[in-house]
């Protein structure tokens, strides 16, 4: 069973706007967007917790993303606005359980999250 369906994902001009969703198959206490633009390696964006909405952003997206959830049906959204080509890349969503989020995970961390197949974001200036 797929734990993780992420959509929205598409091709924009810089200062274009998209909205991810992530629908989960369960619920998960740590929910989040990553990003792995060609040739970088994988990095946070911004992740929620489900039980207090807390949320943290990489600074490279602060005032321009936002990321919110619906508990009721176990999905996060990723609202991307003013975006620019650096943004570009593959977004996964990504979960976990048993751990509030506290900050964006770091790469040690990726083994314990539940991944999406991931959808892709192009930024053309």
């Amino acid at each position: 069973q797929v734990q993780l369906v992420e959509s929205g994902g598409g091709s924009v001009q810089a200062g274009g706007s998209l909205l991810l969703s992530c629908a989960a198959a369960a619920r998960y206490s740590c929910m989040g967007w990553f990003r792995q633009a060609p040739g970088k390696d994988r990095e946070g964006v911004a992740v929620i917790s489900t039980s207090n909405g807390r949320t943290f952003y990489a600074d490279s997206v602060k005032g321009r993303f936002t990321i919110s959830q619906d508990t009721a049906e176990n999905t996060v959204y990723l609202q991307m606005n003013s975006l620019a080509p650096e943004d570009t890349g593959m977004y996964y969503c990504a979960a976990v359980r048993g751990v509030l989020c506290t900050r964006l995970p770091g790469p040690s961390t990726y083994k314990y999250y539940v991944w999406g197949r991931g959808t892709q974001v192009s930024v053309s200036s």
